[in-house]
């Protein structure tokens, strides 16, 4: 029977050099109801501020069922391997569908024998993982839903009517930042990983609060055992991984700081006059300025903390939480370790070509997800980051 698959001729072409082909694609659903309980304990906890736990094992729950609906798909299928997993939420009816899309990888020469790894990355990153030397054991992630807290908002409001930084902000959402990661550390330890790749992350809005959602898959490589007692993670792409390695560099942390900035209700008035004439606004200029280096500087600590050579792939993000503005700086430390290195000489050129989608649709979810797969956060530019803050001080 023919195979179905939503593997491109690109991802076809990198796994066939490792041994690898082509098997189906698979889908697993979760439908869920947020419920009566479940929405009166979240209202409870989001007076405080903080995490809304009863928020984060409902969403846990649904993308762990569909995640675990596909595996077992790829197990009655034969497959040795599970590549391109996605994990999207699709709100309907008041109800929450949690999706799960990924392809199987099947190997004529090796059996799965009932132990099938999975991936977050899609074929092409399956390949420069593989020749950098990562093996894919697992897709994990991290969760987080969070509320800034009707208590801290209130506070915040006040504070905000200075100019500066709103320090009780910037402590919730540090924390929650890093939460996610500890969780996807701990998902990667479960499996015997020693690394989590390529790790996505992402923030959505749910139910009156946001979720903070870290992707990626944890990985063994024997170069780390001996150097790291908790599992290293990146959030670089593994084309870029394997760059790196070849120069004998490995992650050894992703790194993120963040720092909630208010421009203050006189730097308000002041910009709001000074947007009629032609020229800078200098309290936005020094204020964009001080919060990505105060932001900057937190991973730029972190990283010396555990013993770093360099940080690398630093992007810089920018986001609206009412009259506040959180900037936002993600990383990954990166140090050269002996017994790093790839295994062929240069990236096949599949391995780094972008598919073009043929299909367009706003509703299209397979094309989202593989959207989703080949995108990465960038950097947002200058005039959309000074944009925003005019929008918050106004």
């Amino acid at each position: 029977m023919a195979i179905m698959t939503g593997l491109s001729g690109n991802e076809i072409y990198c796994l066939n050099l490792k041994g690898l082909s082509p098997g189906e694609l698979l889908v697993g659903n979760s439908v869920h109801s947020m419920g009566f309980l479940g929405g009166i304990g979240a209202g409870i906890s989001g007076v405080f501020g903080g995490e809304v736990s009863q928020v984060t094992e409902i969403i846990n729950e649904g993308r762990k069922q569909s995640f675990l609906r596909i595996m077992r798909e790829a197990q009655q299928h034969g497959a040795v391997g599970v590549t391109g997993v996605t994990s999207d939420l699709r709100r309907f009816q008041g109800n929450i569908e949690f999706l799960s899309v990924a392809s199987a990888v099947n190997s004529p020469n090796k059996p799965s024998n009932g132990g099938i790894y999975s991936t977050a990355g899609d074929g092409q990153q399956l390949y420069c993982q593989l020749d950098a030397g990562y093996s894919p054991l697992s897709f994990v992630f991290g969760n987080v839903a969070y509320s800034v807290g009707l208590a801290g908002g209130i506070f915040g409001a006040l504070k905000s009517l200075g100019r500066g930084e709103i320090r009780e902000y910037s402590d919730i959402f540090n924390h929650t930042r890093h939460l996610a990661l500890q969780r996807i550390v701990r998902e990667a330890k479960a499996v015997g990983a020693n690394a989590v790749v390529g790790i996505e992350t992402r923030v959505m809005p749910f139910q009156g609060v946001h979720e903070m959602l870290m992707m990626g898959t944890a990985s063994h490589h024997p170069a780390l055992g001996a150097y790291a007692a908790e599992p290293v993670t990146s959030d670089l792409t593994c084309e870029e991984m394997w760059n790196l390695a070849s120069m004998g560099y490995a992650p050894l942390k992703l790194v993120l700081g963040t720092a909630v900035y208010s421009l203050g209700l006189v730097g308000g008035l002041k910009s709001m006059f000074k947007s009629f004439i032609r020229g800078e606004i200098s309290d936005l200029t020094s204020l964009v300025h001080d919060a990505r280096e105060h932001a900057i500087g937190l991973i730029r600590d972190e990283a010396r903390a555990i013993g770093a050579d360099d940080v690398v792939g630093i992007k810089t993000h920018i986001h609206e939480i009412g009259n506040l503005v959180e900037f936002m700086a993600i990383g990954t430390a990166v140090k050269r370790l002996p017994g790093v290195s790839v295994q062929t000489a240069q990236l096949p050129p599949q391995a780094i070509m972008q598919d073009r989608d043929t299909w367009i649709s706003s509703d299209d979810i397979f094309g989202n997800a593989a959207a989703s797969r080949r995108g990465r956060g960038t950097e947002n530019t200058a005039a959309s980051m000074i944009g925003k803050v005019i929008e918050a001080a106004g």
